[in-house]
């Protein structure tokens, strides 16, 4: 399996643990919530849906109402999409692994969205393995530019160090994180203005290397 499906799978039964949905439902919180998820189509979706069907960790059920047909006029019923014992099971022993993959841009992007249901003290490994794992990022990517300085063109020069900002805020980002996490403050009160930014786009994920803070990581320029 790849890693962007299991990234996708990750996804699904994290929404379904929340309520159940249809598939219409489930690729509109995906495309809303979820920035790496933006662009994907149903072509992707119901493969995935219907792999975790067949390992019963979803279970299909008609929306139809009780007593009415499974069709009316022709149509087929919506199939709504409900996470079974197995699949909750599943999906909590995948929030609780915290090994390189929970690091890595897009993978990050998707636990920290789930971060609501995660134990604080897996929430702090992962917040700390993504630091590590960006400052790392950040080592190489000033050693290269001291060696390549010279030989880049000002529009190279400006978008190398554009990349070097990016990824130097989501460190100050995730140290503000790591913070709150540990002196027990609510991210929706631990900074100002947060809470107003909240008001406006409640689930919107925006990437990090925009101007505003974000209120979730996604893959640094």
């Amino acid at each position: 399996m790849s890693r962007r499906a299991g990234i996708l799978e990750f996804a699904v039964l994290g929404l379904l643990r929340e309520s159940p949905m249809h598939g219409y439902e489930l690729r509109k919180r995906l495309n809303t919530s979820l920035g790496v998820f933006r662009a994907f189509s149903y072509g992707t979706l119901y493969p995935c849906l219907k792999t975790l069907v067949a390992r019963g960790w979803l279970a299909e059920e008609s929306a139809a109402a009780p007593g009415e047909p499974a069709t009316l006029s022709g149509r087929r019923a919506k199939i709504v999409y409900r996470l079974t014992a197995d699949g909750k099971e599943h999906f909590e022993e995948l929030l609780s692994q915290t090994g390189p993959d929970a690091y890595e841009d897009e993978h990050f992007a998707a636990r920290f969205a789930f971060f609501g249901q995660t134990s604080r003290d897996v929430r702090m490994r992962v917040l700390e393995g993504r630091r590590s794992r960006l400052e790392e990022r950040l080592e190489k990517m000033r050693a290269s530019l001291s060696r390549t300085r010279e030989r880049l063109d000002d529009y190279t020069l400006e978008l190398q160090r554009h990349g070097m900002e990016s990824v130097e805020r989501e460190v100050r980002w995730l140290n503000e994180l790591i913070e709150s996490e540990r002196v027990g403050r609510d991210l929706r009160t631990s900074r100002p203005g947060d809470a107003e930014r909240q008001k406006g786009a409640p689930g919107d994920l925006p990437r990090p290397g925009s101007d505003s803070r974000p209120d979730s990581p996604g893959t640094p320029t």
